[in-house]
């Protein structure tokens, strides 16, 4: 009992000195049993982390404590525990500001390059791609944002009660976060809607080899790219900036359009082949062609996306070789996979070979974060594999 009094008179005294008043003060303990011998403010910090839980030192203030001070003490401690802990939404509005702080940095290194290198020549970077927007036009860019938000809390309230959703602080999601920060800024080039968007990035726990971008800039990996594929960062920021790349170039608001296309399609050959007496055979015909349309447009994207990722990597001052190590990586990882006639992705060796065919184009957006000159750039080596040149 004796300790427990202590217990409450020390707590009672650093509340009332350091958090009513603000500094050192001349209140006294309010235990009639106390002795004051363990009152000091020397060893205060280490007996706080003594007592493991706010729940812990509330109980035992209740236990000892014989007049009002023990409820503004609870009370006290609720605010001040609480206090550590951001909220989710402290949590999203300090990523915002750090988004904003990071573009606002992109923005001021852009006009000091000039007095520093030169400013990027025609035919550097990867330029963004003029597609037809027909298809694209069926498809509403808010509502798909708008589902795509839907479905992201929908899958972290999933991982969150699973115990498999990374918290704020576990490393490797804030290893994501970093880098999401460095990409995020050279995004305006590709679509001016990414401007507005509320970025978020977030890590499940989970062996699936998988990493995606939601519609809206809404980040998702799994913990099993990142350890299976021993990725180093300059090959999360070609997967994250791939990613993007799907996002920014609303891929999934043109497979949309063209899926409605393809059902419209499909019933009128099917209306027109029973008309005529042919039964569905019209129908049937259809719809093998549109499958094959969509599947061609599927590895039009892909191929889109890692050029584009390539280029938001390499501006973000990321090495854009680690894509040619990446794909090595993925395809000693999925050895026995479809042929890529069969594939909706292109085949590992095609999307290495349109890499190496770009790479003249992005090699010196990353020269210039380092100061150099292409030919001054040492090899690229990964964590496996050979150097890359």
């Amino acid at each position: 009992m004796r300790r427990e009094a202590n217990t409450c008179a020390m707590v009672s005294r650093w509340l009332f000195e350091d958090i009513v008043k603000g500094g050192i003060g001349a209140a006294e303990c309010s235990s009639e049993v106390c002795d004051q011998r363990d009152c000091g403010r020397t060893s205060r910090l280490a007996n706080l982390r003594a007592m493991k839980t706010p729940l812990t030192l509330a109980h035992r203030i209740i236990r000892c404590a014989s007049d009002l001070r023990a409820a503004v003490l609870i009370v006290s401690l609720a605010v001040s525990a609480a206090s550590l802990v951001p909220s989710p939404a402290q949590a999203q509005q300090q990523l915002a500001r750090e988004q904003a702080e990071a573009r606002e940095r992109a923005a001021q290194d852009r006009k000091q390059a000039s007095g520093t290198w030169a400013e990027p020549t025609d035919g550097e970077g990867i330029a963004p791609p003029k597609r037809s927007r027909i298809a694209a036009s069926l498809a509403s860019s808010e509502k798909l944002e708008k589902d795509a938000v839907l479905q992201y809390r929908q899958l972290l309230q999933s991982a969150q009660a699973k115990q498999a959703l990374a918290p704020a602080d576990f490393p490797q999601r804030k290893r994501l976060q970093d880098i999401a920060l460095r990409l995020i800024p050279y995004t305006h080039r590709f679509s001016p809607r990414a401007d507005d968007w509320r970025w978020e990035v977030n890590l499940i726990g989970s062996p699936t080899v998988n990493a995606f971008v939601m519609p809206g800039g809404k980040i998702v990996f799994y913990t099993g790219i990142i350890e299976k594929l021993k990725l180093t960062d300059d090959e999360i920021a070609m997967i994250m900036g791939h990613e993007m790349a799907h996002a920014l170039l609303e891929h999934s608001r043109d497979r949309a359009g063209q899926q409605k296309i393809a059902q419209g399609a499909t019933i009128a050959a099917s209306v027109f082949s029973q008309i005529m007496g042919y039964g569905d055979l019209g129908g049937m015909i259809a719809s093998q062609g549109s499958k094959l349309t969509l599947l061609k447009f599927g590895r039009g994207d892909e191929s889109e996306a890692d050029l584009v990722g390539m280029d938001l990597a390499a501006r973000a001052g990321y090495d854009p070789r680690a894509g040619i190590t990446l794909w090595q990586k993925m395809s000693a990882a999925s050895k026995g996979a479809p042929p890529e006639f069969l594939s909706t992705h292109p085949s590992h060796e095609t999307r290495i070979e349109n890499m190496r065919h770009s790479m003249h184009k992005v090699l010196p957006l990353y020269a210039r974060t380092q100061n150099k000159t292409v030919s001054e750039l040492s090899a690229y080596q990964s964590n496996v594999g050979e150097p890359v040149r």
